[in-house]
């Protein structure tokens, strides 16, 4: 076999060290990690086992193929080069390296690899596993010995092996089969555009690619939200598997350039760090929807799920896409997921704008009529109008597309709001269906099942919602109305670490305070609840009232500014008013308030008061006749 010039095969002699040291660095094969002047780095799985084999054999070239024998088994399939170019990429960003001025890793093109910087070991030897072990000279008689005894082991084995069940005799000398792959996330795909601005398409066709996938049942699939914590993270793929509870990866780029679109993605047995799978594909931006599918069926066929059911359920039609609805589909989004970091109705309305415009250039795309009744349905100062609006959009998407779940989902919320509580379990239900890895979904079957007194099947439709979406709160509600309040306050501060900015967690932890007598720590929510909800004037009167009056003092300034925002038509927020009332034992106000909800709902499609059949600060209220005659106006359970 010819060679390159200067190009060498591995030497078949071990290489002595079990800490080779370079530069600053050391790897210490003991304890399996990689030190920067004795502080640890992170480097594991792949990039750990390269380096490895490139420390063992300094100065001479490994090759594709050698790094692809030692790292890869047989059958894994997996776009080598793809992977080996990340690999390689990881590597030299943990040391600091650089392909154009290497001091550490050069690239021989086309060949391999060489480190080329000193290598120094301690001494101790390791033997490669694939070299010949040295010969020795064997007596006869040893060699009788040896005989039988390898005899008798071979009887040994046989008869044990006739106890081992199939599967272990089928691991034992079966072919390598890839992983099993039951849980995945996608982590949002990285922007390889020369143009910044084109955030917003990348998040989008992680969005789509996370859609798509979540329609296989039989893989569980971590929801957008939670996946969109680790965008531009620094943590390691095995880290954030182990938080996110997942055992695969889906990592990858998106590249746009006029109106093509060039998407490289990559599935990662997580835990190990372990790549099983990659792929590149390259459609007309019109294609992209046709594109995800294409994608999320590779990535299903090699985590070895069932496509059966998800080949049933086409949520998005598969022709091709008007390229301005498409820009438009993807803006709203866009602008509607920044209403999740705490933006007004400026940014919701905003959304909406787009989402009209694709529905104007592409009038039967489905997803885009679900956006636009969800636009709607998040305004803080929600109208009659836009209930309308919600409603129509998502009827239509569902006569456009009976087999999407989110519009099921969304006109669910409709019902629910407007106390069609058998109408809303119905479409959740079907939403819940049509994707089991709908964290919405869950969450909402799970607050109709409370409301209607059901809370143990709500309880677990939340705990699902709270496994697919672990980066957000899903259960500190059903926690403070089971009177778990310090599992409830528990969770409620992990999330604020995560999102700050909540002025809603806030308010969730005042609630918490409240129920367990915390008056000091509930007061001191307030400032920032207000602050971040966009009032901070409010935040300075009651942080006033509380200096001068106390914790009661802060309450009754914060019914002030609340029932002023109610008259002013600035913010809406009856159940808040009424259970601050509640705090300060004034039923007569906490009633009078009840009343003006439900006299709301006549003019928005929505009270507010779908959750008070289960909210505790609400308890004293329980025995009074005027509280049952609400629910039973409301047609609850009493």
């Amino acid at each position: 076999m010819a060679h390159f010039p200067g190009v060498n095969r591995l030497d078949t002699k071990p290489r002595s060290s079990r800490i080779h040291k370079f530069g600053v660095f050391e790897l210490d094969l003991e304890a399996g990690e990689l030190r920067k002047s004795g502080v640890r780095q992170k480097l594991v799985g792949q990039p750990f086992q390269v380096l490895q084999l490139l420390l063992e054999h300094p100065q001479q070239v490994v090759t594709r193929e050698e790094l692809k024998r030692h790292i890869w088994p047989q059958e894994t399939y997996v776009d080598y080069d793809l992977a080996l170019r990340r690999v390689i990429n990881k590597l030299r960003e943990v040391l600091g390296d650089s392909a154009d001025s290497p001091r550490f890793i050069e690239t021989i093109p086309r060949h391999g690899y060489r480190f080329i910087a000193p290598v120094s070991g301690n001494g101790n030897v390791v033997a490669s596993p694939d070299l010949p072990l040295p010969t020795q000279t064997v007596s006869r008689r040893g060699l009788q010995i040896g005989i039988v005894l390898g005899l008798g082991a071979v009887v040994v084995f046989v008869a044990v092996l006739g106890f081992m069940p199939s599967d272990s005799r089928q691991r034992l000398f079966g072919k390598a089969t890839t992983p099993q792959i039951q849980s995945v996330a996608v982590l949002p795909l990285q922007n390889l555009s020369a143009d910044s601005a084109q955030e917003y398409f990348s998040d989008g066709i992680t969005d789509a690619l996370i859609t798509e996938l979540a329609q296989i049942g039989s893989i569980k699939v971590i929801s957008r939200t939670s996946v969109m914590h680790y965008k531009k993270t620094d943590k390691t793929l095995p880290e954030i598997a182990r938080e996110l509870k997942v055992d695969g990866i889906v990592e990858g780029t998106v590249q746009r350039s006029g109106d093509r679109v060039r998407i490289t993605a990559q599935l990662i047995q997580a835990p190990s760090d372990k790549h099983l799978w990659a792929n590149s594909y390259e459609r007309d931006v019109r294609d992209v929807f046709m594109l995800e599918r294409d994608v999320a069926g590779d990535i299903a066929s090699h985590v070895q799920a069932s496509l059966t059911t998800w080949n049933q359920r086409l949520p998005v039609q598969l022709r091709p896409l008007n390229p301005k609805a498409l820009e438009a589909y993807l803006q709203g989004k866009y602008h509607l997921s920044r209403y999740n970091e705490g933006s007004g109705d400026e940014e919701k309305r905003k959304a909406g704008k787009y989402f009209q415009e694709a529905i104007n250039d592409e009038p039967d795309f489905a997803p885009a009529y679900v956006e636009l009744a969800n636009a709607h349905l998040s305004l803080f100062l929600l109208s009659k109008q836009d209930t309308e609006i919600a409603t129509k959009a998502a009827e239509r998407a569902i006569a456009l597309s009976p087999g999407l779940s989110d519009a099921h989902k969304t006109l669910g919320d409709i019902k629910f709001r407007a106390w069609d509580w058998a109408g809303a379990e119905v479409e959740y239900r079907r939403a819940t269906a049509l994707n089991p890895n709908s964290p919405d979904a869950h969450d909402a079957l799970g607050d109709v099942l409370d409301a209607t007194g059901r809370v143990d099947e709500g309880w677990r439709e939340e705990q699902i919602a709270q496994e697919l979406d672990p980066n957000r709160d899903h259960l500190s509600d059903a926690l403070l109305a089971r009177g778990q309040y310090d599992q409830a306050l528990a969770l409620v501060k992990m999330m604020l670490k995560r999102y700050p900015d909540d002025g809603y967690l806030h308010y969730r932890l005042f609630r918490g305070y409240v129920l367990k007598g915390m008056y000091k720590e509930a007061v001191l929510q307030l400032d920032p609840m207000w602050t971040l909800l966009g009032f901070p004037q409010v935040a300075a009167d009651v942080r006033r009232a509380d200096a001068a009056s106390g914790f009661r003092g802060a309450i009754g300034e914060t019914i002030k500014v609340a029932e002023h925002l109610a008259a002013t038509n600035q913010v809406f927020l009856p159940v808040p008013i009424v259970e601050c009332y509640m705090i300060l034992g004034n039923k007569d106000r906490a009633f009078y308030w009840l009343e003006q909800a439900y006299k709301y709902r006549d003019k928005t499609g929505e009270a507010g008061l779908e959750y008070i059949r289960y909210d505790r600060i609400l308890d004293p209220l329980r025995s009074d006749p005027r509280f049952k005659d609400l629910l039973h106006r409301m047609g609850l359970p009493q």
